[in-house]
């Protein structure tokens, strides 16, 4: 149903020839998590967008800058985690350039800018201002690393499950989700790899 209400946003991504599974990760980057994805994705030759936190990016840019050593994508993910229906228009968009100014440190963009509104809420008058800047990104798989309540076998059962050719997916390079992250993720990506799936950046 929401993909219907908001069709302009990128919710999977079929577009690649092959089997693709675009990987995604938010929140981070964290020195205690970021980079333990960073070597199993290595290992698996898997590329992946990473959603990060403006206040992160400046708290640990050696991190962020190791996801772009590695040849992965980042997008913006606000500078504060902001959850866009609870925030004001023009105090939003300023968190979303401030991110992004703290991205432009290290790298710019030569393709149009990839944006993911944290807890994927946002308002319509949100998008309509950023749509023409960025590519807004959502998701067809939340992985529920982060929930303590969901077990890590329960969710590789899920995240295998609902995974196709075009999937987007997201994890979390946070600290919630490590426990959870350090088990699901190379078993996912093993179990694809094996299929004959590729693992792409957006």
């Amino acid at each position: 149903m929401l993909k219907l209400l908001y069709s302009d946003l990128l919710w999977d991504y079929k577009k690649e020839n092959g089997k693709q599974i675009f990987l995604t990760f938010d929140d981070g980057p964290i020195p205690e998590v970021t980079p333990i994805v960073l070597d199993t994705l290595k290992d698996f030759g898997a590329k992946a967008t990473f959603f990060c936190v403006g206040e992160n990016i400046d708290r640990y840019p050696q991190v962020y800058q190791q996801i772009l050593d590695a040849g992965h994508r980042t997008g913006n993910h606000t500078y504060n985690h902001l959850n866009g229906w609870k925030t004001e228009n023009t105090h939003y968009l300023e968190n979303v350039t401030y991110c992004r100014q703290s991205q432009e440190q290290y790298s710019h963009e030569s393709e149009k800018p990839l944006f993911r509104p944290p807890y994927g809420k946002i308002k319509r008058s949100q998008i309509k201002l950023l749509k023409n800047e960025y590519q807004i990104v959502m998701w067809d798989i939340l992985a529920g690393d982060f929930d303590p309540d969901f077990s890590a076998e329960k969710c590789l059962q899920k995240c295998i499950h609902h995974s196709k050719h075009g999937t987007i997916i997201i994890f979390h390079d946070s600290h919630k989700a490590a426990k959870n992250l350090k088990y699901v993720l190379p078993r996912y990506l093993a179990h694809f790899s094996e299929a004959g799936f590729q693992f792409s950046a957006l």
